[in-house]
């Protein structure tokens, strides 16, 4: 089925009490996962969600959770550290912090994806319109860590526009297929569901 297509007929499916995304699927193939490293960032044209957002900074920020090197001691505790884990989507960090940064907290962000990177999260300045721009680029970036042959997430949601989704799921099509070892080769099959829908197989 065409993307445009998938979209109306998820669409025409029962409605639920709660918002629901539309979220991509694509399976791989011929892909050696203990030897490819397959981690990526895609930017899609629209917003996704609200992203909470956390930054270790030299000084307090009025935009985002601050947490300044002189309180890294704080969380060598394991339940603090995991609390903020749980409790936020991203972190930045300004660049001259990332050997504390990776010190401190790398053993934990590392693993749950959520290690501040030159692709998304190390600022050099720490001014408001820096972070603002920082945080922009967030709220429409999708990180991509292929630990299995099969990459599931979020492109959407319901309450966006047709256009809308089909832009993000190219964005995001596009982002993982130049981010695979043998491009279209390495792709099995491509899929659009809504969150309490079953998955519609794609033609692209």
């Amino acid at each position: 089925m065409q993307l445009k297509e998938a979209i109306i007929e998820l669409r025409k499916q029962e409605k639920r009490k709660f918002a629901q995304s539309f979220d991509a699927i694509v399976n791989l193939k011929g892909i050696d996962l203990r030897r490819e490293n397959i981690n990526v960032v895609v930017n899609v044209p629209h917003k996704l969600r609200d992203k909470k957002v956390c930054g270790f900074l030299n000084a307090q920020s009025s935009l985002i959770k601050t947490i300044t090197k002189i309180e890294f001691p704080k969380y060598k505790d394991k339940k603090p550290l995991k609390d903020l884990i749980k409790n936020y989507d991203f972190f930045i960090a300004s660049a001259p912090l990332m050997p504390s940064v990776a010190a401190a907290f790398g053993k934990v962000l590392g693993p749950a994806g959520k290690m501040p990177s030159p692709q998304l999260g190390i600022i050099n300045q720490e001014t408001d319109a820096v972070i603002k721009n920082e945080l922009n680029k967030i709220s429409k970036a999708i990180k991509i860590r292929v630990k299995e042959a099969s990459i599931k997430t979020s492109i959407g949601n319901e309450s966006m526009s047709d256009e809308e989704v089909i832009a993000n799921f190219k964005a995001f099509y596009e982002g993982v297929l130049n981010a695979l070892p043998k491009k279209r080769e390495s792709i099995r099959n491509v899929m659009i569901k809504l969150t309490m829908a079953k998955p519609i197989k794609l033609e692209l």
